[in-house]
């Protein structure tokens, strides 16, 4: 066990220990365990006041109580689960989830080795030849990471009772793990929508604890290389788009909906951090931390995947969703529970396909220049859009990083059902909606069109776009179906956004670009797709 490189990389990352080809818990923290596990009258837990106190002697144990959580999470803890917690969800929690996350942590240790013997033993042709065990997943290190939901639920557990160590993570570049600041927010600077996440979290502990599920989620970085390799595409130029041939997808406008209550099979985009998760464990409360709070199981990706560079993006399948909800931001609330019925594939993951890419922060004008915003963002898009596993297939399209002769759709269409033909299912759209604008103050016009390009070049047979009804994007559907009847390739919209990004860097216009794009059109006689 202590040969693998791939322990090797995460030991730092967990409380456990490594001896004798073994993974452990100290004995002072078993004993601690066992007794956590037969229930409150012999552990005496019945309180978040006490509860604390058992998580700091397990942090003493384990030798990281100087790693101090945050301030006021101690009062954070007692005040959720003493004040805002019911007689009968306090019975509930303390007298049955409590010992059965304890029972659990005590079969941490066996259920990591138990992965470590699977990641060996995974014969299907997918994963053939592919490392899969639970390791630090650098930046520019393509790879993926399969865990079982039960260790899934044994990883969020330590995470609850702040059993991480994070002297190592700043300068690994990894996010916030620990519960500590969760909690802490709430005592600190009390919102209902603090307290509604924490709900969420609890009401995915007394699910799992209520029965146990047993599925497998993947975690998957995806890359971009800067430089030419012998396998996939790499990071495109400004003239790889410029002269592109590809057809556009088409393009499908919804005012109302959810992206993660969409139906069909398709990749659901996260409106990143760099950061996987954001503020999911902290005060954030938009677009990631809402969907963090309600399939949980994202939250085990916060342990061992680095910020992500401009040439990346992470791709998560299987997680469960737990929890409803309703509102956003200062008004989301936890609305019960959630009865995934999502199919599993080959591999045992549920088809739920989220794809983390990160946008520009606050760009301004920036965002029309083209190195600083307007390749960076296709580039990050078409990163989470595409399949590096069909690397063959695209790169028939895309040689040398400029796009081949091709002579006619057909080719194109050839192509890319070849694509969809290796996936054993049918061709994933894209689920997306507003990335990058709100909070982070991109330009929506410009970053409805880069998707649908990015999309489009990736081969995804469609774009399913949620505009949340915002101003700017009212007549999307009317400026989509324009393009589309115009026979446009790739290329030739890039190179019209070009112009227009062109113009507004230099003060030529102040036009939006879709009133730039179609200044002579009735919206009201426009085609839609």
């Amino acid at each position: 066990m202590e040969n693998r490189e791939d322990l090797r990389s995460i030991t730092g990352l967990l409380a456990l220990r490594l001896r004798s080809s073994s993974l452990l818990w100290p004995s002072d923290v078993v004993d601690a365990l066992k007794v956590l596990s037969r229930g409150p009258h012999h552990s005496r837990v019945q309180s978040g006041e006490v509860l604390f106190h058992a998580i700091s002697d397990l942090r003493n144990s384990l030798g990281i109580s100087a790693e101090q959580l945050a301030p006021y999470a101690s009062e954070g803890y007692a005040h959720f689960f003493d004040e805002l917690m019911s007689v009968d969800e306090s019975t509930n929690w303390f007298g049955v989830v409590i010992p059965a996350l304890a029972d659990l942590l005590l079969r941490f240790p066996s259920l990591l080795e138990a992965h470590y013997q699977h990641a060996d033993g995974l014969q299907h042709r997918a994963l053939e030849g592919v490392k899969t065990g639970l390791r630090l997943l650098e930046s520019q290190e393509a790879g993926i990471v399969l865990l079982s939901q039960e260790l899934i639920g044994a990883l969020l557990t330590c995470s609850f009772f702040c059993l991480f160590p994070i002297t190592s993570r700043g300068a690994k570049h990894l996010p916030t793990i620990n519960s500590d600041k969760l909690f802490a927010s709430l005592y600190d600077n009390y919102t209902e929508k603090q307290e509604n996440k924490i709900k969420c979290i609890i009401h995915y502990f007394e699910r799992i604890c209520l029965c146990m599920p047993v599925g497998f989620v993947s975690f998957e970085r995806k890359v971009l290389p800067l430089e030419d390799g012998p396998v996939g595409v790499v990071y495109p130029y400004a003239s790889f788009w410029s002269n592109s041939v590809v057809s556009l997808c088409s393009f499908q406008v919804n005012r109302s909906g959810l992206i993660e209550d969409q139906l069909s099979d398709a990749l659901e985009i996260d409106f990143a951090n760099k950061y996987i998760g954001g503020g999911a464990l902290h005060k954030g409360c938009v677009q990631e931390e809402i969907r963090f709070m309600i399939n949980p199981e994202l939250i085990a990706g916060m342990l061992f995947l680095p910020a992500m560079a401009d040439n990346e993006a992470i791709e998560i399948v299987g997680v469960e969703r737990f929890s409803n909800y309703t509102g956003y931001g200062s008004s989301f609330r936890f609305s019960g529970d959630h009865v995934d019925k999502k199919e599993v594939d080959v591999l045992g993951r549920r088809k739920t396909r989220i794809v983390a890419i990160d946008a520009l922060c606050s760009p301004g004008m920036r965002q029309y220049g083209l190195e600083c915003l307007l390749s960076r963002e296709i580039n990050k898009a078409f990163c989470g859009f595409h399949d590096q596993s069909k690397h063959k297939q695209y790169q028939r399209l895309f040689r040398d990083n400029r796009v081949c002769d091709v002579q006619n759709d057909q080719y194109i269409k050839t192509v890319g059902s070849s694509i969809c033909s290796g996936i054993n299912e049918d061709c994933l759209g894209i689920a997306t909606g507003n990335w990058g604008c709100g909070v982070f103050g991109g330009d929506p016009q410009l970053k409805s069109i880069i998707q649908w390009l990015a999309a489009s070049q990736a081969l995804r047979q469609c774009i399913s776009y949620y505009t949340f009804d915002v101003e700017p994007l009212q007549t999307l559907e009317q400026v989509t179906g324009w393009v589309w009847s115009q026979k446009w390739t790739v290329g030739d919209l890039w190179n019209m956004l070009l112009e227009y990004a062109s113009q507004r860097m230099n003060r030529e216009t102040e036009l939006a670009f879709f009133d730039w794009l179609v200044p002579s059109l009735s919206f009201d006689d426009m085609p839609t797709i």
